[in-house]
């Protein structure tokens, strides 16, 4: 019979606040905090410091799924965020409901860019495959795609009422790209370096570029109406001037903030410059200061000289000064430079105004952090903070408590406790650099070992470090508890094993406090082992009678515990062992090497039973399952596998964690374990009653490695890369994927089954006429449609985005028979627009076979004369109803009652009646005045 196992899944991951490669932003409401944490998008509220919402892509997690850039609709009534992943992917979201409306896929690599136009119906993505693609939000599907860049895209952004889109990338090039004519009309270039970043203000008035190079330049945005006879009507960006940056590191992110008050310029460092944007009246009025004090200095030089050249100065400066041009140090004022305490990975402008002050600014900082500030005229000051939710530095070690109620886990500066089954931070207590740790028996206590070589002593109940003790020369890497004959953990005491060459037994004791008169937990040293190299890594035999200790040196020593006496040496790694455990059993003893490979070896004769290549990288940690010989290890290649130490065969591999896996924790019962990373996330994978077999699994990862080379199968990688001419090109916007293959699967599954039923209902008309035919049987697989019905359900289920790739992907004689049903479907109200894409795509693929085929001509007569008819209909219904709703719209605002509506227009008419009434009153008076005084002067 078939051995069976019980699955282990992904169950909850935690300890990640914000992620270092993505952006942060404000959700449209401007009252929460979106939060990249790698392949999770949190929603956190600030004033209370906890995220009240958690968007997944996908139950299973994966580093190619992790968020890369963020986008919120810039209306505030909207609830549209979009999210870019690092496989190419955009997901739409809905954060009130927290469900994804729709996933978009184009990109062929990371996503590095997103932006919405202002009304919330376009969306602008960029890539690292240096293609920019324009998507429809209303209708979740691609436009079309923008090729011209040589580099990746880092930021975009929409101009002129969504009609114009500007992209920077890292080839030093910004493109101005007319959405109508689908088509580059502007490439600036003067960027010395990489342009990283750029943005435009509120009323589109100028748009700011930041790069490398110690100068932000800016340019006036010109329209239609300004342009100028003489100069060329596609140049929209003149350029306007630069500002010296007070920072040397390159330019990370440009942000107006919602009212274009102030603009925040974040370098790849520890600061934030805030520049203020000054009105139209200041800046003048800088620039007439500017220009007298530029009078002054040459009418002192003139001084010297002749009095001719002093004379020409002072009417030039005059003339100057009555027509001064504004310069872009008139308008941009350096307010404040703020600097965080750490690197800052990004940063957002709140969309609210606040109460007092100019503005909010929220930073996410590379120590897993996330600060709001408050923005004033003379100073900055903290608002909230977001850091108990995770640890600062990656994760070394995690422990879990004897009733598995209580985890543990270090880094490099603090302790954290946590509740493991919900993923909330209980404690945390500052320490040194923990690399190991463990609970004392009855969990009221914890032990550290710290690299630089001190036991630190934990009071767990409330979250204080007892005692720091001087235990080691070296760091600490090991803290083994000892346990009793039965196997369970015994109050026995300790073993630590350090990188000073020694391994020490400890024993607890409860010293006697004498100021509250109560007892407080010390070790004492009782036994020191002396190695003769460096100690990696100590494990003890659950019935206590073996210690196997790994050394530097590549070789595991086995002793016996009360003796200290030599018993067996393996050795056959050929890089140190970092990693050993000893099955429940004490029969068999594993050991993870730096040499990528697991040996099983047998505890009773030290022979090595199997030698498996278990990880791409080193393996850190490995633990066996309580009471079997079923083991779990973890690597640096950020995989966690599942492994069958009696059949030495790999079980299961879970994928979830984005950066290298440190440690490993594996409860009492075996029913989940918990990981820690590099890349800050706890994560806690359960187990299931769903059973799996090896074989099974073996398949499935032969799929998943077929399906991960799709991309390269349907290219040709050998083949030369197509020339992108300067102007820029426009190519499709969506792309093959392992969704849309299956599709048109579906779709040629469906229209040759509507092809037989076709030729089964015309069999039986033609028995029926010759009086042989009985009840005809409809085919139970079309669920009661009839053929063209079940094409047609079969088609509209496709996803919107991938339409058109599917359509694609079929040959013309099926392509064909789509199209002799469209003529049917076009007559159903709700179907017009599908059929008009499916057409539309069918027609520009296939024009060459259409117009030689003569099958198609009977085809494409019909639909030419019933299609545009059927879209004239459509338009103008919609065009009534939107005739209507603006009708009813103004009846319901003349009906309105609201006392303040259009209150600003009353009152500037009020006034203007007012003034107009104070200037012929006081022409009535003067008249008045000089009738009264004409008699008297007579």
């Amino acid at each position: 019979m078939v051995k069976s196992y019980l699955r282990y899944e992904p169950g909850l991951g935690f300890g990640v606040i914000a992620s270092l490669d993505s952006k942060i932003t404000y959700d449209p409401s401007g009252l929460h905090l979106l939060a990249p944490a790698l392949d999770k998008l949190a929603l956190w509220n600030l004033k209370q410091g906890l995220a009240s919402k958690t968007f997944s892509p996908s139950s299973r997690s994966s580093h190619t799924l992790a968020v890369t850039s963020v986008a919120a609709s810039p209306l505030s009534s909207s609830t549209s965020i979009a999210s870019g992943h690092a496989d190419g992917s955009i997901r739409l979201w809905d954060y009130e409901k927290a469900t994804c409306e729709a996933t978009l896929n184009g990109h062929k690599s990371a996503v590095t860019a997103l932006r919405y136009n202002h009304l919330s119906s376009l969306l602008a993505s960029g890539g690292k495959d240096c293609d920019v693609i324009l998507w429809d939000v209303v209708g979740e599907a691609g436009l079309f795609r923008l090729r011209g860049h040589r580099d990746q895209v880092t930021d975009l952004v929409f101009l002129d009422s969504g009609k114009k889109l500007v992209t920077c990338s890292k080839d030093k090039f910004i493109r101005v790209w007319d959405l109508e004519m689908q088509h580059c009309i502007q490439i600036v270039s003067g960027h010395h370096s990489e342009v990283w970043s750029l943005d435009v203000d509120q009323k589109e008035r100028f748009l700011v570029s930041g790069s490398a190079d110690t100068e932000l330049r800016f340019y006036q945005i010109r329209t239609n109406a300004e342009m100028v006879e003489n100069e060329s009507k596609w140049e929209i960006l003149k350029q306007f001037g630069e500002i010296q940056r007070q920072n040397k590191d390159r330019v990370a992110t440009l942000r107006f903030n919602k009212s274009g008050s102030l603009l925040a310029c974040q370098v790849a460092g520890k600061s934030v410059e805030i520049y203020r944007v000054l009105d139209d009246v200041e800046s003048m009025r800088k620039a007439k200061r500017r220009l007298h004090r530029k009078k002054e200095k040459v009418m002192a030089k003139a001084m010297v000289v002749d009095n001719e050249n002093g004379g020409f100065v002072d009417s030039l400066s005059s003339q100057e000064l009555q027509h001064p041009t504004v310069a872009v140090s008139d308008m941009f004022k350096l307010l404040q430079t703020f600097r965080a305490s750490k690197k800052i990975c990004s940063i957002a402008f709140c969309p609210n105004v606040p109460k007092v002050g100019l503005a909010t600014l929220s930073l996410s900082l590379n120590n897993n952090m996330l600060e709001t500030h408050l923005i004033d005229t003379d100073k900055i000051s903290k608002l909230y903070s977001i850091e108990l939710h995770g640890h600062r530095s990656d994760i070394r070690s995690v422990t879990l408590s004897s009733d598995n109620d209580l985890l543990m886990s270090t880094s490099h500066n603090a302790v954290k406790i946590w509740n493991p089954s919900t993923g909330v931070c209980l404690r945390t207590i500052e320490s040194g650099y923990g690399l190991c740790s463990s609970f004392v028996p009855g969990n009221r206590y914890a032990l550290v070992g710290t690299k630089s070589g001190t036991l630190e002593i934990l009071d767990v109940g409330s979250g204080s470090s007892i005692e720091v003790i001087e235990a080691h020369a070296g760091s600490i890497r090991s803290i083994v508890p000892i346990p009793d004959e039965n196997g369970s953990v015994s109050s026995c005491g300790f073993v630590t094993g350090s990188a000073d060459h020694d391994v020490k037994f400890w024993e607890y004791q409860l010293l006697q406090k004498p100021v509250n008169d109560s007892k407080q937990l010390t070790v004492t040293n009782v036994r020191t082992l002396k190695m003769n190299d460096d100690v990696l890594a100590v494990c003890i035999s659950p019935n206590s009678k073996h210690l196997a200790v790994s050394l530097l040196d590549c070789t595991i020593k086995v002793f016996f515990v009360d003796s200290l006496k030599f018993f067996l040496s393996l050795y056959g790694h050929k890089l140190p062992v970092l990693c050993m455990d000893i099955s429940s059993d004490g029969d068999l003893i594993v050991s993870g090497s730096a040499d990528k490979n697991l040996k099983i070896w047998g505890l009773d004769f030290g022979d090595c039973h199997k030698s498996i290549f278990a990880h791409a990288d080193s393996v850190m940690d490995v633990k066996f399952v309580r009471n079997t010989h079923y083991m779990f290890s973890v690597g640096k290649d950020r995989l966690v596998k599942y492994w069958d130490a009696d059949k030495f065969e790999l079980l299961l591999t879970l994928e979830g964690h984005h950066a290298e896996v440190w440690c490993l924790a594996v409860s009492n019962r075996g029913d989940f374990i918990v990981t820690g990373s590099h890349d800050r996330s706890i994560r806690r994978w359960d187990r299931t009653e769903e059973p799996f077999f090896i074989e099974e699994e073996r398949e499935k990862r032969l799929e998943e490695l077929f399906e991960s080379d799709l991309d390269n199968l349907n290219e040709d990688r050998y083949a030369p890369k197509e020339l992108v001419p300067d102007e820029g090109s426009v190519g499709v916007p969506g792309k093959k994927t392992k969704e849309t293959l299956s599709a048109t699967d579906l779709v040629i599954d469906a229209l040759d089954m509507a092809d037989a039923e076709i030729k089964r209902i015309d069999q039986h008309k033609e028995d029926q006429k010759n009086g042989r035919g009985g009840e005809f049987q409809t085919n139970i697989l079309m669920r009661g449609l009839s053929p063209s019905d079940y094409v047609l359900h079969t088609l509209a289920n496709v996803n919107t985005n991938d339409l058109e790739q599917t359509l694609l992907s079929l040959p013309f004689s099926d392509a064909l028979k789509l199209m002799s049903y469209l003529k049917e479907w076009v007559l159903v109200p709700d179907k017009v627009e599908l059929v008009c894409r499916v057409t539309t795509v069918l027609l520009q693929t296939h024009h060459n076979q259409l117009t030689t085929a003569v099958a198609a001509r009977p085809v494409l007569i019909v639909l030419k004369d019933i299609l545009h008819e059927r879209v004239k209909e459509c338009k103008d219904t919609i065009g009534f109803n939107l005739a209507a709703m603006d009708h009813l719209k103004e009846l319901m605002s003349m009906r309105s009652d609201a006392p303040f509506r259009d209150a600003k227009a009353k009152l500037m008419e009020i006034r203007q009646w007012q003034s107009k009434r104070t200037e012929r009153g006081g022409d009535t008076n003067e008249k008045r005045r000089k009738k009264k005084q004409k008699p008297a002067s007579q």
